[in-house]
């Protein structure tokens, strides 16, 4: 249960008593996908498909007007991920509402039906089947993660704890993306795991009996963890994660809600093996990441007021939104409430000038999805936004530092890159300029990019904005809604 919730020095501080962490607290798009796309890369003699095919299409964005009104996000992607793949190695029959409308998490429930669960959706809602810890079918093809490097991730962790072979490939993004740092972990407990050039994908996986082991990741990595985790369901014995910098904890949550024992203590995980997994009945909580691109929305625009409803609030999430409060943003939290083992909330926001900051250190590891869109507030801020620590976002779906660096400086910005971050210059840099930009086919620098330019002077162009539906298909769409537009 919620122990307090209080406002300290402008800053919201929530604890649980099971926390191990304190900090902070689908519609068509027009993408289309195709599965059997010829000359995907080969390994072991045998060739896989490309996974999504964007078809290219532009936003164009008129800036100026407030964004006024209610929304209900989508639910997070990253919760969604974890109960759809815990519900698949449940006993019984899972309902899941407000299952995220992102690509990503179709991907997801795609590879868990390749491995035999019965899934249905509609509206919203996914139903499974779990089959048990030990109920998972050999597939007969690849198992095709497309963009998501969550699925691949956590599904590798999985998959090593099988008796069977499977191989996880993904789009041409996700196959260029480091897998190093989940397959060795895996071949400690046991699992054998061959990847192309070594560390990428496709992924090769022969699964089995495996060995519990006591592993500190060289870098901080929820995806990481969770591949420990849950190949910690089928160990010899406990399994337990070390790391120096919490990261979100979503999947020791989930876990726990579906009858695994887990043990959290500051920096160290510890979950015991073979447990009776029970099918559930849980409502996944709006998406936080997607609702820092509206919020500062918001921010930007004078006059602009919302009210985000049902948004997750994770601790370990929800650095952004301290953040965000320390540059002058003026947000509240008028209803908190614990579901599901997530703490969820609505969120207010309205306009408000900004000062600026620098985000380092563990903080670019807490907030790493949401930089891009930080740095993107820069030219809006009186000292600018600068990140530093935050070379991760080097391995994204793109190089995130150089595409958004190259994108703010195509509006006006003025933008320092560094080998782990950049610093954009704040409003006395001048203001942004339409322009057309692209974010090669990134999901979250098309949104950050759409946001600064409705600062802009002029209109901006965004190329391939159907990228957006990677994990907020709805975007656009609402951020029209918000505006007044038809």
């Amino acid at each position: 249960m919620l122990e307090k919730y209080t406002s300290v020095c402008g800053r919201f501080t929530q604890r649980s008593k099971n926390d191990n962490c304190s900090s902070l607290t689908a519609p068509d798009t027009g993408a289309v996908r195709d599965d059997k796309m010829p000359g995907g890369p080969t390994i072991s003699g045998r060739s896989y498909a490309h996974a999504r095919i964007w078809r290219m299409s532009k936003q164009v964005i008129s800036p100026g007007g407030t964004v006024d009104g209610v929304v209900e996000l989508p639910g997070d992607k990253s919760i969604s991920h974890r109960y759809a793949i815990l519900a698949a190695l449940a006993e019984g029959r899972s309902e899941i509402s407000n299952y995220a409308s992102a690509a990503d998490c179709r991907s997801t429930l795609e590879c868990l039906r390749r491995l035999g669960a019965e899934i249905e959706s509609a509206n919203g809602v996914v139903r499974i089947a779990g089959r048990g810890l030990d109920g998972l079918k050999e597939p007969r093809r690849a198992l095709d993660a497309e963009n998501s490097g969550s699925t691949m991730r956590m599904l590798a962790g999985v998959l090593a704890g099988q008796t069977f072979r499977s191989t996880l490939t993904g789009d041409a993004s996700l196959r260029k993306r480091p897998m190093r740092r989940v397959i060795d972990p895996l071949r400690q407990m046991g699992a054998e795991i061959h990847g192309d050039d070594g560390d990428r994908a496709p992924l090769e996986i022969r699964g089995g009996k495996l060995r519990a082991i006591d592993y500190t990741p060289p870098i901080p990595s929820a995806q990481v963890k969770s591949a420990v985790l849950l190949a910690g369901l089928y160990g010899d014995g406990a399994t337990t994660v070390r790391e120096s910098i919490c990261t979100r904890d979503h999947t020791e949550l989930a876990l726990r809600e579906f009858g695994a024992t887990v043990e959290a203590r500051r920096g160290e995980v510890r979950i015991e093996p073979r447990p009776k997994l029970v099918a559930r009945q849980m409502t996944v909580p709006g998406d936080l990441s997607a609702a820092v691109f509206l919020i500062s929305a918001a921010l930007i625009l004078p006059e602009s007021a919302l009210v985000l409803h049902n948004v997750g609030l994770n601790p370990t999430r929800a650095r952004v939104l301290d953040f965000l409060i320390s540059i002058g943003a003026p947000i509240r939290l008028p209803v908190v409430q614990l579901r599901d083992g997530e703490l969820v909330g609505d969120i207010s926001v309205q306009h408000a000038p900004l000062v600026g900051g620098k985000v380092t250190g563990g903080q670019a590891a807490e907030m790493i999805d949401e930089l891009p869109m930080l740095a993107a507030l820069g030219p809006f801020t009186e000292q600018g936004i600068e990140i530093r620590d935050a070379r991760e976002l080097r391995v994204k779906e793109s190089d995130r530092i150089a595409t958004l660096a190259a994108g703010l400086r195509q509006i006006g910005g003025h933008v320092e890159e560094f080998s782990d971050g950049l610093r954009v210059e704040g409003r006395s840099a001048g203001k942004l300029r339409g322009a057309t930009v692209d974010p090669e086919g990134d999901h979250r620098i098309a949104m950050a990019l759409a946001v600064a330019a409705l600062g802009a002077e002029g209109d901006t162009v965004v190329r391939d904005a159907d990228c957006a539906a990677v994990s907020f298909p709805e975007f656009f769409a609402t951020l029209k809604r918000l505006r007044g537009a038809a």
